[in-house]
């Protein structure tokens, strides 16, 4: 209750009657002031006509004007400045620390707006704003889309500024955990950027023009190079494998030489995996393109078109796993290059925010534009997510269209966040839309 009331306050949404205090005086809302969501009054600098008489100052909201007392505000200072506490249920006067009494409007909330916010919890369908979502104008949906664009591309930029300073500002190496951690596309995610994380690519460097060593490092250091590691039904015929055992080898020479420390095995995701994305896979995609120079940050920056950018991530891996989807079993034969649509996750998640981060940080514009220009020309993501959206009535052709969607579940629908949505809201204040739906 004290978030819809909130929620009206701030929208405006107010009852169709006349307001007034306690005391009968006629309220008139000039500005609801500025919502605060820290410590203190709700909202700060409104400005309110009281009987005519214009008011500025800190307004106060709660579900019953008992909670003033129950939350201490009548011995806080801050709330001294409050020129009106609005209330769903009036049950008591309230006074400031300095014994004041403070004026107080109990505020009805228009039913079609409770029967509305009620509508959206309860609805099991998602998304629960599904009935309304056809009859929103054009101009509400892509002002809504381009602030959750921006909303979830500053939510990457922040996870890759975070990596850049445990990386003591490299961005080689933040570039390179961030692809490593995409690489393991959801399931994955977090083991690789651990593994990637102690990989020291400084001492790999050493090694760069070695594929063979460079994959005993990579494989070595995710933990896959230890018998613990291998399922036990295939471990007897993976120990006596040549390659496995080579790799070993060179491994166990390389953690001496560079005092490395391997990863848990245990942090790799089997269950339900698709083979191709088995880190026995991934892994030497990875040591590929680094071996070929391709997860370079420098080559990346310099990539001008999306085309440029499928270029360089042309990987493959080396003859053992063409035939192998992990030590010892062998499978038919294929190249195990990324796919296209594999290609597009990594461009979307990996390329469009790192150039994006980069623009920020070096303040340069033309990094920032040309991430933007990369995610209106990828196309769509087609995913449950979309194809749900898609089917309430919206437009979703590009990258970015389906970064704002994905945005929208994540951070709104799923969290039941109605009130901060801008569909939300349309739906809530609708008064007849009902009408509409039959």
């Amino acid at each position: 209750m004290e978030l819809l009331l909130h929620y009206i306050w701030k929208h405006r949404i107010y009852p169709l009657h006349e307001m007034r205090t306690n005391k009968g005086e006629l309220i008139d809302v000039i500005d609801p002031g500025l919502h605060n969501s820290n410590a203190g009054p709700d909202f700060f600098n409104a400005k309110i006509k009281i009987d005519g008489m214009l008011w500025v100052g800190n307004i106060e909201i709660h579900d019953k004007a008992s909670d003033w007392f129950l939350h201490g505000h009548d011995k806080d200072s801050h709330y001294d400045n409050v020129i009106l506490h609005v209330v769903g249920k009036d049950d008591m006067p309230v006074v400031t620390s300095k014994g004041e009494i403070v004026r107080q409007m109990q505020m009805d909330i228009p039913d079609h707006v409770s029967k509305n916010y009620a509508m959206l919890l309860q609805e099991d369908k998602y998304p629960p704003c599904h009935s309304i979502v056809p009859y929103l104008s054009k101009i509400v949906l892509h002002s809504w889309m381009s602030a959750l664009q921006a909303e979830r591309l500053e939510g990457k930029t922040m996870a890759i500024t975070e990596r850049l300073k445990a990386c003591n500002g490299s961005w080689e190496d933040a570039y390179f955990i961030t692809l490593a951690r995409n690489f393991g596309f959801g399931v994955n995610s977090e083991a690789f950027e651990a593994w990637a994380h102690i990989l020291s690519l400084p001492s790999i460097a050493h090694h760069r023009d070695d594929i063979f060593q460079i994959e005993a490092i990579f494989l070595g250091q995710a933990g896959l190079l230890t018998d613990e590691s291998i399922n036990e039904k295939y471990r007897a015929e993976a120990t006596n494998d040549a390659y496995y055992k080579k790799l070993k080898g060179e491994y166990a020479y390389l953690t001496h030489k560079f005092k490395l420390q391997a990863i848990s095995p245990s942090l790799w995701n089997f269950l339900r995996l698709r083979p191709q994305n088995f880190p026995h896979i991934r892994i030497p995609q990875l040591a590929n393109l680094y071996y070929n120079r391709n997860a370079s940050f420098s080559q990346l920056i310099e990539c001008e078109s999306i085309e440029d950018i499928k270029d360089i991530f042309s990987t493959h891996v080396t003859p053992y796993w063409e035939t192998h989807y992990s030590f010892g079993r062998e499978s038919k034969k294929s190249e195990k290059n990324l796919s296209k649509q594999s290609i597009n996750v990594i461009i979307l998640n990996t390329v469009i925010p790192v150039l994006f981060a980069y623009g920020r940080y070096k303040n340069d514009e033309r990094y920032c534009e040309r991430s933007l220009s990369l995610l209106e020309k990828l196309k769509a993501e087609d995913n449950s997510i979309t194809r749900m959206w898609q089917e309430c009535g919206m437009d979703i052709r590009t990258a970015a269209d389906s970064q704002a969607i994905v945005q929208l579940k994540k951070e709104y629908c799923d969290r039941r966040d109605c009130l901060r949505c801008r569909i939300g809201y349309e739906f809530i204040k609708e008064s007849g839309w009902f009408v509409k739906e039959s």
